[in-house]
């Protein structure tokens, strides 16, 4: 999936949220997983891919990735729910 993406993952429903962007989505994810990225997603436990968004360019994923970090906390877990009420891990879905 080498496209510009913007998603959020969760380490557990209601859990702490991270936001990021990138253009290889699988790649990115499957770093978070295994722990490859040090820094938030690690220290936190962070490895849900729950919501993510396909962009056309990597500017306008950028642009909305900082649009997402400036909402409000029950934004973000009304946007996810609107997707995947069930806060299921979508990884095994896009792989």
């Amino acid at each position: 999936m080498k496209q510009p993406c913007v998603y959020i993952l969760a380490s557990d429903r209601y859990g702490t949220l991270y936001i990021g962007v990138t253009s290889d989505l699988i790649k990115r994810i499957w770093q978070h997983k295994n722990n490859i990225v040090e820094g938030f997603t690690r220290k936190y436990d962070v490895h849900n891919l729950v919501w993510f968004e396909q962009h056309e360019t990597m500017e306008s994923a950028i642009s909305r990735e900082k649009a997402l970090k400036a909402w409000r906390r029950d934004w973000k877990l009304n946007l996810i729910e609107a997707k995947n009420p069930e806060w299921r891990d979508l990884y095994p879905d896009i792989v």
